[in-house]
């Protein structure tokens, strides 16, 4: 097989088709880590650097030139198209976004605006084209993303970021129609803003879901599934591959499955082979090692590395990443080393392993 750019590599995987090596990027990796980042966060918050297009694609870029993944994915906050709703929150540094009124009643849920993406969040779009423009060359595919209805959910309802989400749950038990209603609207919010990003230029799109794994799988397929599958479908027209995530979701990946998504995420929390023989070989698996491992000597990360790729088999659709975010206290040369090892490990010719 001829070497491949690491935009066609990435995008080649998501479909499952044979690739070179195995494609790397990863959660976070725009952000605390990097020395150049943390430069810029001494003169800007992170809103302001998510909503001036050219500082958006100059972090989104970093990772590339830096790190060499094979995806840019967007610097933006999760929160982004919820404000565009109207509601009033900021981002406070290490706790997360804070809900000035939590939206827990019919009239707060009725008061939520739906709005034309191009309008609601002009300044995701504009970073977006910076990117491709950048990335002409194929030095990396380009990931736009959104949170998911239920993750964006809890953040509306809990107020801030939470561990047990009681707040969110007991609406969601206790109100079910309150709690549908509320789905539905982020929901058609999530589809919009997602395909203005694929008409801007994303290549590839991920749905966040990042506190799924608090439910059950039958809370998960009564509660969840149908707004997330809602979100898949809208976007096949797209004609993009989409990547289905969440974390803490052993117990729940049959159920992501039927919501959608070509690629479906795991953590570190289940082996790759036991997660993709549930997930099954008509969909690729993106993970999953786990980040903590980032912290420790080389050798370490090595034999899970070697681990992870053993269980992936050299088969088509694995891409490489954490089962989480990047820890602000990785050494970007550290993850540096991590992509050219996964990249030298997983060389392939002819489709097989070497």
């Amino acid at each position: 097989m001829t070497s491949m750019t690491p935009e066609s590599r990435l995008i080649a995987a998501c479909r499952r088709q044979p690739v070179d090596k195995t494609p790397v990027w990863f959660m976070r990796q725009a952000g605390r880590c990097l020395p150049e980042y943390r430069q810029l966060r001494t003169r800007y918050d992170i809103l302001t650097l998510a909503k001036t297009p050219e500082l958006c694609s100059a972090v989104t870029l970093m990772p590339v030139e830096r790190l060499g993944v094979d995806g840019a994915v967007m610097f933006a906050d999760i929160m982004l198209p919820v404000e565009a709703m109207g509601v009033s929150l900021e981002i406070q540094p290490e706790i997360g976004p804070i809900i000035h009124q939590p939206i827990r009643t019919r009239s707060a849920i009725d008061a939520l605006q739906v709005r034309d993406a191009n309008e609601a969040t002009p300044f995701v779009f504009e970073a977006i084209r910076l990117v491709r423009r950048e990335l002409r060359d194929g030095k990396a595919a380009l990931i736009g993303f959104s949170g998911a209805p239920f993750t964006l959910a809890c953040y509306l309802i809990e107020g801030r970021p939470s561990r047990d989400y009681t707040h969110a749950k007991a609406l969601m038990f206790g109100e079910p129609l309150l709690w549908h209603a509320l789905l539905e609207k982020i929901s058609e919010v999530v589809v919009r803003y997602l395909r203005a990003q694929v008409t801007a230029g994303a290549q590839i799109l991920q749905l966040f879901d990042s506190w799924v794994g608090a439910l059950s799988p039958q809370d998960y397929a009564e509660y969840v599934l149908p707004h997330s599958r809602f979100i898949f479908e809208s976007l096949k027209s797209t004609g993009v591959p989409t990547i289905h995530f969440g974390t803490g979701t052993a117990t729940l990946l049959e159920q992501m499955v039927d919501a959608g998504g070509d690629v479906i995420s795991v953590d570190w929390r289940i082996p790759l082979d036991d997660a993709w023989r549930r997930i099954g070989d008509d969909h690729g698996i993106q993970g999953n090692l786990d980040p903590a491992l980032l912290l420790v000597p080389p050798e370490r990360i090595e034999r899970s590395v070697r681990d992870i790729l053993r269980r992936a088999g050299g088969r088509p659709g694995h891409i490489f990443n954490l089962g989480h975010g990047v820890p602000a206290e990785a050494d970007p040369d550290r993850l540096a080393w991590l992509v050219q090892r996964v990249h030298q490990l997983s060389v392939r010719e002819d489709g097989s392993d070497v």
